[in-house]
């Protein structure tokens, strides 16, 4: 009767997850909650396995902004990378380690630079926590486009960066692997129409890295997030707004050759009454 159950469990779950992905990524929110209140017992697998747009919060103590996940959740309440504190206050949330903690604050202020760097502004968080053979890490960005710029009225980009980092005793290098999505937004509204995007990307890769003063854990995983955005960001441009320009193209072209027959029609018959009322005359 349990495996019975424990089958039953893993094809709702599945089932659920397969439609997510078939729903529109903007509404996934909504979408999840509606999910979540016809299967209230997957709540915590749902929420685990279903990215959602980042959420920002501000650090009372710090007066920065955070994002919200899945990783620094505990219950309703959620961890500041800035302070280490839950808001709403929880005296027993679960903290990092002290190792962590320290990777936790230098891979937030590395990031923070990078984020301004390749971004121009946004939010960006890192938390980190203890595995049994080494440890793991979230990266987090998410940038809000400057409305009004290029016809644009609305875009989100949300980056996610799982890193897995397994150390192992005696050997010179570790195994990392990074899972990454992005998901995308954007709507434009100009004189020539509307046009909205919207997706998500996820793609995983794995490294094994030497580890020293040289190459240490945060140069490793900087190196490994950035090649990984950048090939997304090129992947998104020929999937997304590749084709969006080769739709456009198309449909403009075949505008044109309709205008340009309509012209030739209308002039033909321009000529043929101009025709006729010279044989009259």
């Amino acid at each position: 009767c349990g495996q019975g159950g424990d089958r039953m469990t893993q094809a709702q779950l599945n089932a659920a997850l397969d439609l997510m992905r078939r729903l529109p990524p903007k509404d996934v929110e909504v979408n999840l909650q509606c999910v979540i209140e016809l299967v209230p017992d997957l709540t915590e697998d749902l929420l685990q396995s279903v990215d959602q747009p980042l959420q920002v919060a501000r650090d009372k103590e710090s007066g920065r902004d955070y994002l919200l996940c899945d990783y620094n959740r505990d219950g309703d309440s959620f961890r500041s990378p800035w302070s280490n504190k839950y808001d709403p206050p929880l005296h027993d949330g679960a903290v990092p380690s002290h190792r962590m903690r320290t990777l936790e604050v230098a891979a937030n202020e590395i990031f923070d630079q990078y984020r301004e760097m390749y971004f121009e502004g946004g939010v960006s968080s890192v938390y980190c926590w203890d595995l049994d053979e080494g440890f793991a890490a979230c990266a987090l960005f998410k940038k809000v486009g400057e409305m009004g710029r290029r016809g644009l009225a609305e875009g989100v980009w949300d980056s996610i960066h799982v890193l897995e980092v397994r150390e192992r005793d005696g050997f010179p290098t570790a195994h990392y692997k990074l899972t990454t999505t992005v998901m995308l937004h954007t709507h434009t509204d100009e004189e020539s129409g509307k046009v909205t995007l919207m997706g998500t990307l996820t793609r995983q890769v794995e490294q094994d890295l030497p580890v020293n003063e040289a190459n240490n854990h945060l140069v490793n995983m900087g190196n490994m997030i950035q090649d990984l955005e950048n090939k997304l960001r090129i992947s998104i441009d020929q999937i997304y707004f590749g084709k969006s320009s080769q739709i456009q193209h198309e449909i403009r072209k075949n505008l044109s050759q309709a205008r340009a027959q309509k012209l030739a029609q209308e002039a033909l018959q321009a000529a043929a009454d101009y025709g006729g009322k010279g044989a009259k005359v």
